[in-house]
């Protein structure tokens, strides 16, 4: 049970909710574990299969607190509202700053720099932990490119402006991600981001893992009440979910991508894991997915620092904080939104 934002994380799978007069009880096996007034919480969020007593959905209703369900591994399930819901007049609010090309500008510009600062940053870990072992003047080259774009990014006032720098800094992280691949070259190299279907076996894993962080961050913020269909960065397509593509743009680098080098340089991932089909698509095995699923789950319980909160938490609730914080500047409650900045 953690307590971020005004909103109660639960993220044990067996803690039961209940009311007892103004608080909320966490319970588990019928014993009392802990207890928060109603009155300090805006929203809660529980990746619980035991779920909440009627009492407290509908006191949580009453009151106007968000109570969202997740599975375990993230999945968002319900909502939790009454008669009306605060949400309306956040999602009305998304729908204007959408449609507003300068609002819009706004939000993408700080998720863009969030972009290129992790994208950066994760380049000078592999040259701080590896130094001896990669191209050295390669890795700096693009790193100082990066570094060069932040300022531009954080002054671009259209969307097009900002999309060419995401652009330009795209090209220079894929000239040099193939340097901090260390081990079974003769397996896993990056040429060019190939997708729909993936071309190689490091684009395989990429492809799986940037499926797997979207399908966190839609139902992060299906859980604080935002229309994860409903972007700023990318734009509004028929089944897709466009803020959530905004939303994980920032944890591309420091999570998904760092992730699958942590799973290729480990040596967890070999080419037995994957399966190669004519028309040169190449996919990941049963069994390579099992592998990269329980990988992944244990990642996300990792500990880190929120940079904007500076309180612990882990890895899996990032996407989940960051849409907390971006559904407080929608509302008006934040002057901007704080990207998550990873070091």
């Amino acid at each position: 049970m953690r307590h971020f934002l005004n909103t109660l994380f639960i993220t044990s799978e067996d803690i039961y909710l209940s009311l007892d007069g103004e608080n909320v009880v966490a319970n588990r096996d019928k014993k009392e574990l802990a207890r928060y007034p109603l009155h300090t919480l805006s929203a809660i969020l529980s990746f619980s299969y035991s779920g909440a007593s009627p009492a407290l959905m509908g006191a949580c209703a009453q009151r106007e607190i968000g109570l969202s369900f997740c599975s375990p591994r993230g999945k968002f399930l319900a909502r939790v509202s009454g008669e009306s819901s605060g949400n309306v007049l956040l999602r009305r609010m998304q729908y204007r700053m959408a449609d507003d090309p300068a609002q819009s500008c706004l939000i993408a510009r700080n998720i863009i720099f969030g972009k290129l600062y992790n994208t950066r940053w994760s380049i000078e870990r592999t040259r701080r932990d590896h130094g001896l072992r990669v191209d050295d003047e390669a890795l700096a080259q693009a790193s100082q490119i990066l570094k060069g774009l932040l300022a531009p990014v954080s002054e671009e006032t259209s969307s097009e402006g900002l999309r060419g720098l995401e652009g330009a800094g795209a090209t220079a992280y894929f000239r040099a991600l193939d340097h901090m691949i260390l081990a079974n070259k003769e397996t896993f190299c990056f040429q060019t981001r190939t997708r729909r279907p993936p071309m190689d076996p490091f684009n395989a894993l990429l492809s799986f893992s940037y499926s797997l962080l979207a399908n966190d961050c839609a139902s992060a913020l299906e859980s604080v009440g935002l229309d994860s269909y409903v972007g700023f960065l990318h734009r509004d397509r028929p089944g897709r979910t466009s803020l959530a593509l905004d939303l994980m743009e920032e944890l591309r680098p420091c999570f998904s991508d760092r992730f699958v080098l942590t799973l290729i340089n480990n040596r967890v991932m070999n080419v037995s894991d994957f399966q190669y089909r004519e028309g040169g698509a190449v996919l990941l095995t049963d069994e390579a997915r099992r592998t990269f699923l329980k990988a992944w789950q244990e990642r996300k319980r990792e500990p880190i620092t929120h940079p904007y909160l500076g309180e612990k938490l882990p890895w899996g609730l990032v996407p989940y904080v960051q849409a907390l914080l971006l559904a407080r500047y929608i509302r008006g409650d934040l002057d901007a939104y704080p990207p998550f900045l990873w070091k």
